[in-house]
């Protein structure tokens, strides 16, 4: 089908321009944003934005999984991760990896699905030349309304609240400073608050514990992303010891998975941009999926490996292929 995106109910049509200059998101028109991991920017700008069902289309699921890191790879980056806290190069890391199967059909299929099999917040599908994806995220990245910037960083998973450790929590409080800093660098002086740390959100098949971190500010959107920028739960803390550990680690890109997926009202001043977890991309006739996890040093190895899988089994099942991989 012709270029669209669908998100919030929704639907975008008459692509009128795609740009990578995030300066465009101050100008006019509603913008489809994507800005991969790596930081490759795509603004794709929609002059018919209405309410509307998902378009849908043909989905007959992938061919089977591969994983850029099997278990034994896993758990021993995680160990690699606990040898660094340890020495005190970082606090936390998120440890990710790519999953991908051959497929035929575009996203329009598998984000229909998606909508119905695991609703999700933060959901948005977009199809322009280039780039195909399909979001469930639960998780907020960046909202803008005006002046306010909200962001809402999950840390902590389990499969109900009982399973959530005293190590979710910690986690959980030190993103949110790693955000409140981000957020600082660009909001008016003494605007950053929480106001709700650590809460219980229910998701299909799992729970998260979520937080919320708010800011006052008047800068552009190319100054704020650059700030905020990869967000802080999918890095770790020091963000910057975090961002290199990963490099060394996780052997495929990441690509729009823990980037950033959403929508900008630039007439409005309105946003909403998802951290890009629970995400599927099409690339190259390959469907990719990416799963993560937090290490802290209270992590256990083969407990972090199976909450990557908690992660990625519903969606996984939901594009029509279980966890099996060769």
């Amino acid at each position: 089908m012709d270029a669209f995106a669908h998100v919030d109910g929704l639907l975008a049509t008459g692509l009128a321009e795609i740009s990578c200059d995030l300066g465009v998101l101050g100008s006019r028109g509603w913008w489809a944003v994507v800005v991969t991991y790596e930081g490759k920017v795509t603004c794709a700008r929609f002059t018919d934005v209405r309410r509307a069902p998902h378009p849908g289309g043909r989905w007959r699921g992938p061919g089977a999984w591969s994983s850029s890191l099997d278990e034994a790879g896993y758990v021993a980056g995680v160990a690699r991760i606990r040898e660094a806290i340890a020495d005190g190069i970082v606090y936390q890391a998120n440890l990710c990896r790519i999953l991908e199967a051959p497929v035929d059909d575009g996203i329009a299929g598998l984000g229909a699905r998606l909508a119905v099999g695991n609703p999700a917040p933060h959901a948005m599908t977009i199809s322009v030349p280039g780039l195909e994806v399909a979001c469930a995220s639960p998780e907020l990245y960046l909202a803008r309304d005006g002046r306010l910037l909200t962001s809402r960083p999950i840390k902590g998973t389990g499969r109900t609240a009982a399973d959530l450790l005293p190590k979710d929590h910690a986690e959980n409080v030190m993103i949110v400073d790693l955000v409140r800093n981000d957020l600082g660098r660009v909001a008016e002086v003494g605007s950053v608050a929480v106001p709700e740390l650590c809460v219980v959100e229910e998701h299909p098949g799992l729970v998260h514990l979520v937080s919320t971190v708010q800011a006052s500010t008047s800068r552009s959107w190319p100054e704020i992303i650059e700030a905020t920028f990869p967000p802080g739960s999918v890095t770790g803390a020091p963000k910057s010891s975090a961002l290199r550990i990963i490099e060394e680690l996780e052997p495929a890109p990441r690509g729009p998975y823990c980037g950033a997926i959403g929508w900008v009202d630039a007439d409005r001043g309105t946003a909403a941009l998802a951290v890009g977890i629970r995400t599927f991309w099409i690339e190259d006739g390959l469907l990719r999926f990416g799963t993560g996890a937090g290490i802290t040093w209270g992590s256990e190895p083969t407990r972090e490996w199976f909450e990557t899988e908690l992660k990625a089994k519903n969606l996984l099942e939901v594009a029509g292929a279980g966890l099996g991989q060769r």
